[in-house]
């Protein structure tokens, strides 16, 4: 049997929130159900932000009490959503979301500029949440964004993000997801700090999301998956790109990523097929075309894979 890795599509939410073009309902839940039919059974469908600050993330709520209660494998699905706040939990656990990360960055300039908090202000209203989701049975993950560079502050010091994991999981959280938000790592930081924390915690409890904004999304998948992690945040065709990061661009892209993953060797439950048809719908809907770097050759070899 094949090694299972994991592969978390986040385009429904991290890929659409920054795009000019704002989906409808309709459109949202449609390519979702593209990812189902694809395989994937981990989505990241939205976020239970304001809807005056990020207009793209409107009726997430609407939106899940809509989506397929069971994959066509038997395999449950972790439909999650992103959440800034106890308002935010609250109304998740009101729409019957049980999955539910928030961000808190490593470094107190991003804080700042995404959530008007410093880290340790972050890190105090995540712990309450977490605290809270764990009594009540819901699924915490946590993301500790900008885990290796800052867009303002530059280089994040490791001893800072092994830290915020530490208190992350005290306070509940079920999975942490390092967040290279900027696209900056390259995979020799990927493996250093992944070693480190690997001396201190269960690798099992963490993956990672990259962005490919200096091409080295696939190189940095790669690196942490020599270290032993076996899931990974991916977007459909490369959408991506977070509007409080300067130069950060669209995430690793989801078929990239599975395409390394199938020559490896490894399982991940995903037709490429499939995945093709969602690039496809994603790009009729932001009207651009979309696709990461493998792209044109997978079009060409479709019928190999």
């Amino acid at each position: 049997m094949a090694e299972r890795v994991i592969i978390n599509d986040v385009g429904p939410r991290d890929g659409l929130q920054n795009q000019a073009v704002i989906l409808d309902l309709e459109q949202r839940r449609a390519l979702i159900n593209a990812l189902v039919d694809a395989g994937l059974t981990h989505i990241e469908i939205g976020s239970f932000v304001s809807p005056k600050a990020v207009p793209a993330m409107a009726g997430t709520g609407e939106l899940a009490a809509h989506l397929p209660k069971q994959s066509k494998s038997g395999e449950p699905f972790q439909f999650s959503a992103l959440i800034p706040n106890q308002k935010g939990y609250e109304l998740a656990m009101a729409a019957g979301v049980r999955d539910v990360s928030m961000v808190v960055a490593a470094s107190n300039t991003m804080n700042q500029r995404n959530i008007n908090l410093s880290t340790d202000q972050a890190m105090t209203v995540s712990k309450a949440v977490f605290e809270q989701g764990r009594e009540q049975g819901a699924n915490t993950l946590a993301y500790i964004a900008t885990a290796w560079e800052c867009p303002y502050e530059g280089l994040v010091d490791e001893s800072v993000v092994i830290r915020l994991a530490g208190e992350l999981f005290e306070a509940g959280a079920s999975e942490i997801i390092l967040a290279d938000t900027i696209g900056a790592a390259c995979p020799g930081q990927v493996s250093s700090l992944l070693k480190k924390l690997a001396a201190e915690y269960d690798l099992s409890k963490f993956s990672c999301h990259f962005h490919d904004t200096r091409g080295m999304g696939v190189a940095d998948v790669f690196a942490a998956l020599e270290m032993g992690i076996r899931k990974f945040d991916a977007s459909i065709g490369g959408l991506g790109g977070c509007p409080f990061a300067p130069g950060a661009t669209g995430n690793v892209a989801t078929e990239d990523v599975v395409l390394m993953l199938h020559q490896m060797g490894f399982d991940t439950g995903i037709d490429m097929r499939g995945l093709l048809a969602a690039v496809d719908l994603a790009s009729s809907y932001v009207g651009r075309e979309l696709g990461g770097n493998s792209i044109n050759w997978i079009r060409r070899n479709i019928d190999k894979l």
